[in-house]
């Protein structure tokens, strides 16, 4: 089995591992779908390569809402195979990562009796669709329960509330554990190399001509691969448009915003479920010092990795966390940090951004192309065996099972209470415990042993998890970007120092490094206080 740790400071090397190489899979987009795909195919014995055109989870699989969740909400649009699915999935995951599905009980307040009898009602069907052992099915509490567990609900007129277990996710986590997973199990990876074309002979696609991203370096090649997967997420289409010029559009995408508080400001000690002002289901989630609250579901134009959080946005998220807490009300002056992610979806005319359905589709292009849309975080490993399961009779291969829900992921082999309770003996504290056993799993003891600080974290990333710009570590690797004080600025100046000196980075583009990240902050907070506000 080859080496799970991600060094990507040999460019040279990685893109002679591609150029002119065959291989029988081609999967392109390094997202969590994209990830399982590598994963799932490399176990089950193929020559995979997997290409990303920037960071790996860069795009839609690091700004959800981070859950793995049942698919509750899916019940009233009568999608019972899709709860069924997400409801198994998540135990799958909470089985080979279990660092990275943390359970967590989900509150559903409600006004009157007859709201509770209508949740304990879908929460009934839920449990027995997906096998929901006894000792996890919902309860319910009265306002005085209320009162004592979750205070900062306004209870002026409520009758109680339905809770029932869920999991939260580190969701760049979760892909780049599937990725460092696939090269494990002999899978070729590669970051910030972006598809400029697929290569086609005789009509069929035969593997793609790759290009190195320009802040990283200026590499080429020529990857041949007997079947090629689009998991592109929001760039499904502009991979499809690559194979075909003519191939229609087949995504709509939404835009989903999140907005993070003190949570001294917002003192939840449970994931709360609020009713927004168009009826949706918005929530506020405790995150260790933070909470954050989302999400929003609006169509959006463009596949922006930093798409812009408008201030209807912001109100909209505001204004349902006013009409459920009783707490001080909450302003835009209480938000440090906030994301902002586009949604794949695929398109269904004349229904709202709510309504259309998270089911993903596969579709085979002129030239042979899979491209997969759609779907769920929860149900990433089930749509990457899907695809798999094409690709080797694409192969004429004799169907091999899956081997992905049974084999922990990297980090995943860890027992957390155990694993906390270790790093809380060595002298951190309990929250310093629980973010760094949540990021890491296993690999949290090296980390805190080499001082766990971000310059441990940076040093860690570059050597074993491929970051190769300060911005990767900050977003995605460490989560510092928005579940740290201050947006993480602090951290900012000796990460970079600790990856200067493994990347051999100038003065000069030691201070790039770090304005570019101080920059998406600025720009992101200031978005929230637009000219035209008047609370601000």
């Amino acid at each position: 089995m080859t080496s799970a740790s991600l060094d990507f400071r040999d460019r040279s090397r990685l893109f002679d591992a591609l150029d002119g190489q065959r291989f029988d899979l081609l999967i392109i987009g390094g997202g969590v779908t994209g990830a399982g795909v590598a994963r799932d195919a490399a176990m089950r014995g193929l020559s995979v390569v997997l290409v990303e055109a920037r960071d790996f989870a860069s795009g839609t699989s690091s700004r959800s809402s981070k859950m793995i969740h049942g698919g509750l909400r899916y019940l009233p649009q009568g999608d019972i195979a899709l709860v069924r699915e997400a409801a198994s999935e998540r135990k799958i995951v909470q089985a080979i990562a279990p660092h990275l599905a943390r359970q967590t009980p989900f509150v559903m307040p409600a006004r009157n009796q007859a709201s509770i009898a209508r949740l304990q009602a879908g929460l009934w069907t839920f449990e027995k669709l997906g096998g929901v052992p006894k000792d996890r099915r919902h309860q319910v509490w009265s306002p005085a329960e209320v009162a004592e567990r979750e205070p900062a609900i306004d209870r002026s007129d409520l009758a109680g509330a339905v809770v029932y277990p869920e999991y939260l996710t580190e969701d760049a986590r979760l892909t780049l554990a599937n990725v460092r997973s696939a090269q494990a199990a002999g899978a070729v990876v590669a970051s910030y190399a972006s598809v400029e074309e697929i290569l086609l002979e005789n009509g069929r696609a035969v593997g793609a001509r790759i290009v190195e991203a320009p802040e990283i370096g200026d590499r080429q090649a020529r990857v041949f691969a007997k079947v090629v997967v689009n998991a592109a997420g929001p760039w499904v289409d502009a991979l499809r448009a690559l194979e075909s010029g003519g191939a229609p559009s087949r995504l709509r995408l939404t835009k989903g915003i999140h907005l993070v508080v003190e949570r001294a400001r917002l003192p939840v000690n449970r994931t709360v479920i609020m009713t927004a002002s168009d009826r949706r289901s918005v929530f506020a989630v405790p995150k260790g010092a933070f909470t954050y609250i989302g999400t929003t579901d609006t169509f959006y134009e463009g596949a922006d990795y930093w798409p812009r959080i408008e201030p209807a946005d912001v109100d909209y998220l505001l204004a349902a966390c006013t009409a459920r807490f009783s707490t001080p009300t909450l302003s835009t002056r209480d938000v440090v940090s906030a994301w902002a992610g586009v949604r794949p979806l695929v398109a269904e005319e004349g229904k709202a951004a709510s309504d259309i359905s998270r089911r993903d589709e596969i579709w085979t292009g002129p030239g042979g192309v899979l491209s997969i849309a759609g779907g769920k975080l929860t149900a990433y490993r089930k749509m990457a065996e899907r695809i798999v399961d094409l690709a080797e009779a694409a192969l004429g291969r004799k169907p091999c099972k899956s081997k992905t829900a049974s084999a922990p992921l990297v980090g995943g082999d860890v027992d957390v209470e155990a694993a906390e309770a270790a790093l809380r003996a060595g002298g951190l504290t309990e929250l310093a415990a629980q973010r760094m056993v949540a990021l890491y799993g296993s690999e949290a003891s090296a980390i805190a042993d080499a001082g766990g600080d971000p310059a441990a974290e940076a040093r860690h990333a570059v050597l074993h998890e491929g970051a190769l710009t300060l911005e990767d570590w900050w977003v995605r690797r460490s989560g510092r970007a928005w579940f740290d004080r201050g947006g993480g600025m602090d951290a900012l100046a000796p990460a970079a120092a600790e990856m200067a000196g493994l990347l051999g980075w100038s003065a000069a583009q030691i201070a790039r490094q770090v304005e570019t990240c101080r920059k998406i902050h600025t720009d992101t907070l200031a978005s929230l206080t637009a000219p035209e506000r008047t609370d601000a």
